[in-house]
């Protein structure tokens, strides 16, 4: 048997998915269920300071992207989705949600640098 680094890769992937999936959705949960607003819009670690006020914009970011990764999970368990057409749709995923995040975090804390330099 010969070691494909491809294939490896590909169940990296897909067992990677499920761990990002699981967190995704249960800050979606803590923010949506439980009003815990202490992982919203963070940067550096520090909350905004009025997390409530984002809290709405990192459940829908979360929830959307838990969503589309479990569905992407099923998915590919039922043999619906080809390796590319997952593949693509679990990358884009990831990066949109992690881009979405940073914009998040840096709007919720935009007027907060401007109040340290005066």
């Amino acid at each position: 048997m010969v070691f494909n680094v491809s294939v490896a890769l590909t169940w990296i992937l897909f067992l990677a998915l499920f761990p990002m999936a699981f967190f995704w959705l249960r800050r979606a949960w803590r923010v949506l269920i439980r009003r815990d607003f202490s992982e919203v819009a963070l940067k550096h670690g520090e909350s905004p300071p009025d997390p409530a006020k984002f809290a709405p914009y990192d459940l829908a970011v979360n929830l959307i992207a838990g969503a589309v990764i479990v569905g992407v999970i099923i998915a590919v368990l039922l043999g619906r989705l080809e390796y590319n057409t997952w593949t693509a749709i679990a990358g884009s995923t990831i990066w949109c949600k992690f881009f979405a995040g940073f914009a998040l975090s840096r709007h919720a804390h935009a007027g907060l640098s401007q109040k340290r330099k005066t």
